[in-house]
């Protein structure tokens, strides 16, 4: 009798707004640029968030998302990841703060079954993913914005990854693009 394998390896995906020179907020973390603009309320996410149930991110992101959402996260069954030196877990908050090695920690999520990893926030995050080629798929929404300066999505790195552009789509004035790693 012949075993049945299954393959547990999950996607990481990278899904977010930036602007048109990379910044996804502003040095004191503002995302002004990104409200009252055409088709703010448009976007792939409620299609998006049926392929995902993990999310990781960092303690600045995660503190961003609390002033933007005082009432939290949701509970949305999502399992919420948010990497800290600083801060430990609270059986209050609806997610598991981690300290460590995020490659390390990412490689032992993918090969757990489930949907999708979702990388929610900046390059303090994504530029050990990448590093480590673990990331699979990116998408990112181009908001009609320069802000000159800010927090960039892509920190310099020793990392040097080819893309394939799968999907591009509208949404009013923002302008969705999907790549996925050669």
């Amino acid at each position: 009798m012949e075993e049945c394998i299954v393959d547990t390896q999950r996607s990481v995906v990278f899904y977010g707004a930036i602007t048109v020179d990379g910044y996804l907020a502003r040095e004191n973390h503002s995302l002004d640029w990104l409200f009252g603009t055409e088709g703010e309320d448009e976007s792939s996410y409620p299609e998006f968030s049926k392929t995902i149930d993990t999310q990781i991110m960092g303690r600045e992101t995660y503190e961003q998302v609390l002033l933007l959402s005082p009432e939290g996260l949701p509970d949305d069954g999502m399992k919420h990841y948010v990497f800290s030196r600083t801060r430990n877990n609270d059986p209050e908050a609806p997610v598991e703060f981690v300290q460590g090695d995020i490659p390390a920690f990412v490689r032992k999520l993918k090969t757990e079954p489930g949907k999708k990893i979702w990388v929610v926030g900046g390059g303090k995050i994504l530029r050990p993913l990448l590093e480590a080629e673990l990331i699979d798929e990116f998408v990112i929404q181009l908001a009609p914005a320069l802000i000159g300066r800010g927090i960039p999505l892509f920190l310099p790195g020793d990392y040097d990854s080819r893309l394939e552009l799968i999907d591009v789509r509208r949404f009013g004035q923002f302008a969705e693009v999907v790549y996925r790693l050669k």
